[in-house]
């Protein structure tokens, strides 16, 4: 079973900063744009109907972001997720935006989500038809924290260069 799942972006002029830096927001925008994208094609729904059809969602509570190699306009770049955490009510996936080749790391994303109930308005377990999906696709990744995590990679990166 897939675990990791990729997509190809292209850096648009409107989201760079006037030296043709992509903007650290924007940042979070392809990335979290290329999850939303990954789920639907990998699990067969988008967020819209899941909230529809369950009356739940899932809410940010943190994000937790490390920039490494700027990507400038007119790029593409590589967009991975994978969940790396899946609990009762919360989750984690983690999102790196690479060069298109895939030897450079641009930016790590860890984003942590509780699933949440739109009619009560506060935080709810996940159904366990919900974990049944998602549980097959966990990644177990040898570093446990953020601040581990972007320290392997930016070894990674000086590696490749």
């Amino acid at each position: 079973m897939e675990k990791e799942f990729k997509s190809l972006a292209k850096i648009r002029f409107g989201d760079c900063d006037p030296i043709g830096h992509l903007n650290n927001i924007n940042y979070l925008v392809y990335m979290l744009n290329a999850r939303e994208d990954h789920v639907e094609q990998h699990f067969g729904f988008t967020y819209e109907e899941y909230a529809t059809k369950t009356g739940f969602t899932w809410v940010s509570i943190q994000n937790e972001i490390a920039y490494f190699k700027e990507v400038r306009y007119n790029k593409k770049v590589v967009i991975s997720s994978k969940l790396i955490d899946l609990q009762d009510r919360v989750s984690k996936v983690e999102i790196l935006m690479k060069s298109e080749d895939e030897k450079t790391i641009h930016a790590v994303l860890w984003m942590t989500v509780i699933h949440f109930s739109m009619k009560a308005r506060t935080s709810v377990p996940h159904p366990q038809e919900t974990l049944d999906l998602f549980t097959p696709t966990i990644v177990d990744l040898p570093e446990k924290e953020f601040s581990e995590r972007a320290k392997v990679l930016r070894q990674f990166n000086k590696a490749k260069n």
